[in-house]
């Protein structure tokens, strides 16, 4: 069975809710998500499955189904407030949903094959997308996940400061441990992370997590039980949030399970900052002229 790709795009509703798409990057205004899919399709995924909001499930399929009808198969599910649905009686207030962990949740009765999960604004490059086939495919099990490796320099915008999960990994290329450095900039020549405002250096190659995680079903369990546990304990707490990263932790830290970080050497593409659009077309444009993608993708 082919693995599926699960994309986080629940976050997005406000950029869907009229019907618009999210910005388009490619000659044809194709989005990030296109382009992703695109490159799992190629890849060798069987199936794409969105996690949204379920009142914008008409405009994604009215926007995604056309281009991918009998190319891929496709899903939707549903992230929302619904506590009962994990046994959770207490009502907590919430101003946000729960976070990226909790999305993934929303999958798990429907995602019974191996996995991987991406962020619906993020471009990942066609090399991450083929080395996690393979490793789904070949290697993953219930104690055997991955996460695909940036090296930092290709993942900084010029416009600012960034968040990124920056990683610790072991000498058999699995992960210790991972850090959220939340203030990542070129500071002239060199990489740095910002905290108490002290700088610390970050060597270029400094493997950080874009979210791009593979799993096995039997991940949601686990994901279900940490859950309820983060909510009951962040109940007074309404801006927490759940993410994936937190459960990869606690599965390595109880050696539970491993994750090999997967290198790549693709260079990851994301707005962070509204300056940041040109350079991801221009980007996307060099790669159509290299011949990497066609000029229309679904045509």
């Amino acid at each position: 069975m082919k693995p599926t790709l699960l994309i986080l795009a629940a976050g997005m509703a406000s950029r869907y809710g009229s019907m618009k798409q999210i910005d388009g990057f490619g000659p044809n205004e194709e989005t990030i998500i296109d382009y992703s899919i695109y490159d799992a399709i190629k890849a060798g995924f069987g199936k794409v499955v969105f996690i949204i909001k379920e009142e914008f499930v008409e405009n994604f399929k009215a926007i995604f189904e056309p281009k991918l009808n009998g190319k891929i198969e496709t899903d939707y599910v549903f992230q929302n407030f619904d506590l009962k649905q994990f046994g959770i009686e207490e009502e907590i207030e919430r101003a946000k949903p729960w976070g990226t962990a909790h999305a993934i949740l929303a999958a798990r009765n429907t995602i019974k094959e191996p996995f991987c999960v991406i962020n619906a604004d993020d471009f990942y490059g066609f090399d991450a997308y083929q080395k996690m086939v393979h490793f789904l495919n070949e290697e993953v099990n219930g104690s055997n996940y991955s996460m695909i490796g940036y090296e930092i320099g290709k993942t900084l915008s010029e416009y600012g400061s960034v968040s990124r999960g920056v990683c610790k990994v072991d000498g058999s290329g699995n992960l210790e441990e991972i850090v959220e450095r939340t203030k990542v900039f070129k500071d002239g020549d060199h990489i740095v992370y910002e905290e108490n405002d002290t700088k610390h250096p970050l060597a270029v190659d400094t493997r950080v997590s874009m979210n791009f995680w593979g799993f096995t079903p039997e991940v949601f369990k686990t994901t279900e039980d940490l859950f309820c546990k983060f909510a009951l304990e962040n109940k007074d707490n309404p801006k927490s949030e759940f993410f994936i990263p937190l459960v990869a932790e606690n599965l390595v830290k109880s050696s539970t399970a491993d994750f090999k970080v997967i290198p790549t050497d693709s260079k990851w593409f994301g707005v962070t900052y509204k300056e940041d659009k040109p350079i991801v077309q221009a980007s996307i444009d060099q790669l159509i002229k290299d011949g990497i993608y066609p000029d229309n993708l679904w045509n």
